[in-house]
């Protein structure tokens, strides 16, 4: 048998370190964390954050304010009682209300938003719909189609 054959046992755990018990213990005096300093005192470590006193990241930065919205989605909105001059049973899309002079520019998708009273059955094909709208027009007789849901066979 060697030095070199010897190995802990199996599951065995090694000793913990004495640390502060004198000098032949090896982790005597100043126990390993040196001379002076913030680091060799107790209570130590600082707090996450913490810059030595320096206003630290989370202080410098600018809270919830003025923070762009990250891929934020543009509408073109037209509320319900604008809808009443259209004849009834018209299909009603962002092109048709262009057409028409209702809607003069093309801000993105169709939203439909339910503001006043609907007084015409339609049937109106947009990216949106609050949910006063689409009561409004199912409650003249209309209908609502969603085009951002998938397709149904």
């Amino acid at each position: 048998m060697r030095f070199s054959d010897l190995h802990a046992q199996a599951g065995s755990r090694p000793r913990g370190r004495r640390i502060g018990r004198g000098i032949a213990a090896g982790q005597g005096a100043s126990g390993g964390f040196g001379m002076r300093g913030q680091k060799s005192r107790s209570g130590r470590p600082t707090r996450p954050g913490f810059e030595g006193g320096q206003n630290p990241l989370y202080r410098r930065l600018p809270k919830l304010k003025h923070f762009p919205i990250v891929n934020q989605q543009h509408y073109t909105t037209i509320n319900v009682d604008q809808l009443n001059t259209l004849p009834a049973d018209t299909v009603v899309t962002l092109a048709s209300l262009l057409e028409v002079g209702i809607l003069t520019t093309n801000d993105g998708p169709l939203k439909i938003l339910g503001n006043g009273e609907l007084n015409v059955k339609l049937r109106v094909e947009a990216h949106g719909f609050t949910a006063t709208a689409r009561s409004k027009i199912e409650a003249a007789g209309g209908e609502c189609v969603d085009l951002t849901a998938p397709v149904q066979d």
